[in-house]
């Protein structure tokens, strides 16, 4: 039997998982998804005409061919336990499937690492996460954890409550009383991560997850009725075992809550360790310290935090650009001159306009914050903008001591009055 190597506040343990296989070996019950009889709906093959439509969505399928990505499919169960009945999305590290506990009888999200160090590593920071936090409400923790075996090594799999979209993909549907909470609960979150003595260095609007109605009681059927039915195709040149390669679901907005929950803590260290890679990705939620040789801290996870409020507010990010000079420039533009102690330490590639620290330089008349923020929410009073435009101002101080902590922006008068006018 599997037993997990740690148990965190409400870490479910697995005793009765199947034995792990050697590397390269198929599972004990490798067969195809068409072998196998009286399974449960398992979604539909498109036609070949199709196919195009994954290119722009889903996961490349070499990745699996190289065995990188762990194979998979609808209906395949794991660990003698989780039943794959959709997937959620991918990224750079991870594919995320949404999968039946049926031993616990509940839905959650598996997150199976790519093989190596990185599965191994986010596994142990979440480990550290759920230890160190007193408050993990508002956090998407790992409540269990097992391994696959590929060709080429382990695959870390990170068992997870299963959420909705994130703020990338669903913030303009949601109204502005429902964007307030989220940057409420969002907050909240944060306190409590940095109270633990954690810093998350990675905080974007694409770990920032919405909530999703139970459907846990419903037959595959049904929740496919409001998920959407995997739209799939197989990879036949995966060699080992059945992989197929699926469209994510997207589920009915009626489904989608308005609770938010910070995730995804693969870079997240103990506060004053140094790193290596100090620049953030994407470089829009960058704080402009960690451009100039800084290492990530409290408050540059809330300038990252300021990003996002901003966003929630006004439904469109306040910065552009997917370039670090780019962005800069940006930032420049909104709030005027970086710090003049910054010349010369900026190392974020692209060129560095010396323009950018000169004290003369004023916002762009266009371009400032002001002038935004008016763009964005012209439907609000006076009193309200200037709620908002002393918070943005306060949060997006260049000066990383003048910034607030997440405790500080909680308890302020300013974010409580905001707050407030929309009944929160």
């Amino acid at each position: 039997a599997f037993i997990p190597e740690f148990q965190p506040k409400g870490f479910i343990t697995t005793l009765d998982m199947m034995s792990e296989p050697e590397a390269g070996a198929g599972p004990k019950t490798a067969t195809t998804p068409s072998e196998r009889i009286g399974a449960p709906d398992q979604g539909d093959f498109v036609d070949s005409e199709d196919e195009y439509e994954f290119d722009e969505v889903a996961e490349d399928p070499e990745l699996y061919a190289q065995g990188l990505y762990y194979p998979t499919y609808i209906g395949e169960i794991l660990a003698n336990r989780y039943r794959i009945d959709h997937k959620l999305g991918h990224g750079g590290f991870s594919v995320v499937w949404m999968a039946y506990d049926m031993l616990s009888k509940r839905d959650v999200a598996l997150k199976v690492m790519v093989y190596g160090d990185a599965g191994e590593h986010e596994y142990h920071v979440q480990r550290e996460v759920a230890n160190a936090v007193s408050d993990t409400s508002r956090l998407l923790l790992c409540q269990d954890a097992f391994i696959l075996s590929g060709p080429h090594g382990h695959h870390r799999v990170l068992v997870l409550p299963l959420q909705g979209p994130n703020l990338r993909d669903h913030i303009r549907e949601k109204p502005i009383v429902a964007r307030m909470l989220a940057a409420k609960q969002l907050l909240h979150g944060l306190r409590a991560l940095h109270e633990g003595g954690i810093v998350h260095r990675d905080l974007n609007s694409a770990n920032v997850m919405f909530g999703l109605c139970p459907l846990s009681s419903q037959d595959t059927t049904t929740k496919y009725q409001y998920i959407g039915r995997p739209r799939k195709m197989m990879l036949p040149y995966v060699p080992w075992k059945p992989c197929e390669l699926v469209m994510p679901m997207a589920p009915q907005k009626e489904l989608i809550t308005d609770d938010v929950y910070l995730g995804d803590f693969g870079m997240a260290i103990r506060a004053g360790t140094p790193v290596v890679q100090k620049v953030q990705s994407p470089a829009k939620y960058c704080a402009p310290e960690r451009v100039h040789g800084m290492n990530p801290s409290f408050v540059s996870d809330m300038w990252s935090y300021m990003c996002l409020f901003a966003e929630l507010y006004g439904k469109y990010p306040l910065f552009s650009g997917s370039a670090n000079s780019t962005v800069i420039s940006f930032i420049v533009d909104t709030l005027g001159p970086l710090p003049v102690q910054w010349k010369g330490l900026y190392d974020a590639g692209g060129l560095c306009d010396p323009e950018w620290y000169s004290q003369h330089r004023k916002p762009s008349s266009h371009l400032g914050l002001e002038n935004k923020i008016t763009l964005l929410r012209p439907d609000i009073a006076t009193t309200e903008q200037r709620l908002v435009l002393d918070i943005l101002r306060w949060g997006f101080s260049y000066l990383p001591e003048h910034r607030p902590t997440a405790a500080q922006l909680l308890d302020s008068v300013l974010f409580k009055d905001l707050m407030a006018i929309y009944g929160l």
